[in-house]
């Protein structure tokens, strides 16, 4: 084979509401945690053990608001994506490392109704009936263009 190959697929809840950086030009991006979890049995000990896994993910432009918008703390969310490892420097000189999930998709698991998030932020903010049409999930491709065509 002699192509590659990052992608990254994902089932969990998030740990935050989704924290939003806007940038001249009209761009933005949406940054949260996403926590994943894996339960198993000790053979030796026979103790249910339980392991939480934690990502940073990134959406942007479009596919930010939308997660802005609809995804709450604890949401159950399907992530799709890529791996990206950023490098910087600290305040103390210190090289830093964090490996981000890039969003390319992603599907919203928790119904509408059962969303554990609070109330609005924002005045400005859209009516909820304003919502995904389905109440179980809502999905949006990020590569996704809208078109003018009527089919």
């Amino acid at each position: 084979m002699t192509g590659t190959l990052n992608k990254v697929m994902l089932i969990g809840h998030t740990g935050d509401d989704v924290k939003m950086h806007y940038f001249e030009g009209g761009g933005s991006i949406g940054r949260f945690p996403l926590a994943t979890n894996e339960v198993y049995t000790n053979k030796s000990s026979g103790q249910r053990v339980e392991n939480t896994e934690w990502h940073n993910v990134v959406v942007r432009n479009k596919a930010a608001e939308i997660c802005e918008k609809y995804l709450k703390k604890g949401d159950k969310v399907y992530i799709e994506g890529r791996l990206k490892s950023r490098k910087w420097t600290d305040d103390k000189g210190i090289e830093r490392y964090s490996i981000e999930i890039q969003c390319t998709d992603f599907t919203f698991l928790t119904p509408k109704t059962e969303s554990t998030g609070g109330s609005p932020q924002n005045s400005n903010q859209a009516k909820p009936d304003a919502g995904p049409k389905n109440d179980t999930f809502a999905s949006q491709s990020v590569g996704d263009e809208e078109d003018d065509l009527p089919f």
